[in-house]
């Protein structure tokens, strides 16, 4: 799929973003919460409405699939496309970091006059 292609995909929320990074193995619900809440260091905090609406909207986009159901607990993975778009968002975000790193020295000055 050429880049353009995953335009109506892009940005991801940044919720989404942190779904799709930790499902990097299968994970049940809870365990993506928590998962997103570690890695991203308490500064994102899903909560079960969000997760699951976002489950819904992700499957049928094709960027996740659930995987297996067991003890009442679905696991999700990510798709073929679902790499590729979180990849595309990543790619993203270093230029943004790159443009911030290459502003923040101006917007410095800035602050001090």
């Amino acid at each position: 799929m050429a880049v353009s292609d995953y335009s109506k995909y892009l940005p991801l929320s940044e919720a989404t973003y942190y779904i799709l990074v930790v499902l990097d193995e299968p994970l049940h619900g809870y365990a993506i919460m928590q998962k997103v809440e570690t890695i991203s260091e308490g500064t994102v905090v899903i909560g079960p409405g969000t997760l699951y609406g976002a489950f819904s909207t992700l499957e049928k986009q094709g960027l996740i699939a659930m995987v297996k159901e067991e003890a009442r607990r679905k696991y999700y993975a990510l798709t073929e496309r679902g790499r590729d778009v979180l990849a595309e968002q990543v790619r993203r975000l270093h230029i943004m970091v790159r443009n911030g790193k290459n502003a923040a020295p101006a917007l410095k000055k800035e602050d001090a006059a």
